[in-house]
């Protein structure tokens, strides 16, 4: 977008027009669910995802306005800026092309054919090591296979790959135990690191070092304590490389370090840390599924980056995502959003999408360097929901905050286990019931019909009924997949991702950059000297 251009989110039209509709409306969800079309005017499809809508609070003339605010916003033109490697990512000056890492297989890519050669060439690198490994082909210091990898990296280089794996490693395998079993370990502190290491053997464990500048303090200090431990355990100097691989846009200061060429693995200035589980950051995450599951991964997020940019607003799921939490954010004074996964596989989904959200759009100012007048990234929170029930979900429920919520459910179980479609089952009817007491709520009169029922007095309901009716009125999304399988993980990933990049186009703000971060990187090592 050219800056001199800009015009502010609260000075377009649809602005305008959506602040008057939420002004002017007092609808409750109990009303708009009571419409006969409802439930099916409100669901999107793509890339093995639904998302049901219904229960958010839009009405037709709402919905119109906000299809009107992408379009004055100008968010797919942006989006096709993006997907052309222009530089979008004006304070760095740089591209953002992770889409990139999952499309260069296609005939002829909006970013050329040297960035898709280049991407090409370096995942079958990284897919190939992890396959040597899965294998147990690498082999230590004493000839003995490498049977544990632990990765060393902090916020895009452990918060990607550790949830996918998570999500992903039981059922790559079958429920077998692993060829390979996968560590992560991110925090400085050393009990982390200690903790994992104590269970390891130093002859047979391989350490992925990851840092795109090979500089990172947490990073750099976790390598120096690895490298001590596997001396200590008697790998003489010589052999070190046997144990290390790194993955970084600065080969040449790990290979200074003593890791091996063959062992190092390119990561591209174009690639945000929080985006960069699709480049070889990915690749202890390769190792724990293998490469055939990983690029079934990759297939999902294509999937949805092109029914993203080539499907109309009314239809273009993550496009839709994004308005109604703009809806929700700045019409409805949500500052908080909440996320929860009905599948305990996906109990890391949650940190990982806190990242992406919070800190691609945590921004106090446009793109012109102007002061938002406008509300940007709600905090997001949240966690697996069955365990909520029994916390938080109090607050969302009877709580003095408008929480907005995205369910995720997944239908299917783990096939080939005693009672596991029972056990989904009564995860999801949590699921969908919670959804419904969030809109719904319970009124005063209900509930002392109800405290009657129960054998109560008239002045015991009446007395009782505050304190157990609910609101409602609780805008929620329910997300649908048939099955936690790579390709619809790849999908969710990259659905939230342009969710993200949307919001940020309407809200006129640099997604890509994380200054915020670096201030705080800073101060440590000044600190430190």
């Amino acid at each position: 977008m050219n800056t001199s251009l800009f015009v502010r989110p609260e000075q377009r039209k649809a602005w305008q027009e959506l602040q008057a509709l939420a002004n002017a409306s007092s609808v409750h969800l109990r009303d708009l669910l009571m419409q006969p079309d409802r439930a099916d005017s409100l669901q999107y499809h793509a890339a093995g995802l639904s998302l049901d809508a219904s229960r958010q609070r839009v009405n037709p003339d709402i919905l119109a306005a906000l299809h009107a605010l992408a379009d004055e916003s100008h968010v797919l033109a942006q989006a096709h800026a993006m997907f052309r490697g222009e530089l979008i990512n004006r304070t760095e000056n740089r591209a953002v092309l992770h889409v990139a890492l999952r499309g260069s297989a296609q005939a002829t890519p909006p970013w050329g054919a040297d960035i898709s050669r280049a991407v090409s060439d370096e995942l079958s690198r990284y897919s190939a090591f992890a396959q040597a490994l899965r294998e147990q082909q690498i082999k230590g210091h004493t000839g003995e296979s490498i049977t544990d990898v632990v990765n060393l990296g902090i916020g895009g280089s452990d918060l990607g790959p550790r949830m996918a794996t998570e999500a992903l490693w039981p059922s790559a395998d079958g429920f077998r135990p692993p060829p390979v079993h996968v560590h992560f370990v991110s925090n400085v502190d050393i009990w982390q690191l200690a903790k994992t290491l104590s269970a390891l053997r130093p002859a047979r464990t391989l350490f992925v070092v990851q840092s795109k500048s090979f500089t990172t303090q947490e990073t750099m200090t976790l390598f120096a304590s690895a490298r001590r431990w596997l001396l200590d355990a008697g790998c003489p100097p010589a052999d070190l490389h046997l144990h290390l691989a790194a993955v970084t846009a600065r080969p040449e200061l790990a290979q200074s370090h003593g890791i091996s060429s063959e062992c190092c693995f390119s990561v591209w200035d174009w690639v945000g840390g929080r985006y960069s589980l699709w480049s070889a950051i990915g690749l202890p995450l390769v190792v724990a599924i293998g490469k055939d599951a990983y690029a079934q991964m990759l297939a999902g997020a294509h999937a949805m980056d092109q029914h993203f940019l080539h499907t109309a607003v009314a239809d273009n799921m993550p496009m839709m995502m994004a308005l109604f939490g703009i809806w929700n954010r700045n019409f409805l004074g949500a500052c908080t959003h909440h996320v929860a996964p009905y599948h305990s596989a996906l109990g890391k989904l949650v940190g990982f999408l806190q990242q992406q959200d919070m800190e691609s759009n945590g921004k106090r100012v446009h793109i012109d360097g102007s002061v938002c007048a406008v509300a940007t990234a709600p905090v997001l929170w949240g966690g697996l929901g069955n365990d909520g029930q029994h916390a938080y979900f109090q607050l969302l429920h009877q709580g003095s905050h408008v929480v907005p919520v995205d369910f995720i459910g997944v239908r299917e179980g783990y096939a080939g286990m005693p009672l596991s479609a029972d056990h989904q089952r009564l995860a999801l009817l949590h699921m969908q019931a919670q959804a419904k007491a969030l809109a719904l709520g319970r009124t005063p009169e209900d509930t002392v019909q109800q405290l009657l029922r129960d054998g109560l007095s008239l002045a015991q309901a009446q007395q009782l009924a505050p304190h157990r009716s609910f609101p409602g009125n609780i805008p929620s999304s329910s997300l649908w997949m048939d099955s936690l399988t790579p390709y619809n993980l790849g999908a969710l990933i990259a659905l939230y991702e342009h969710k993200v990049f949307c919001q940020a186009a309407i809200w006129g703000i640099n997604a890509f950059d994380q200054w915020g971060v670096e201030l705080g990187k800073t101060m440590a090592l000044n600190l430190d000297a």
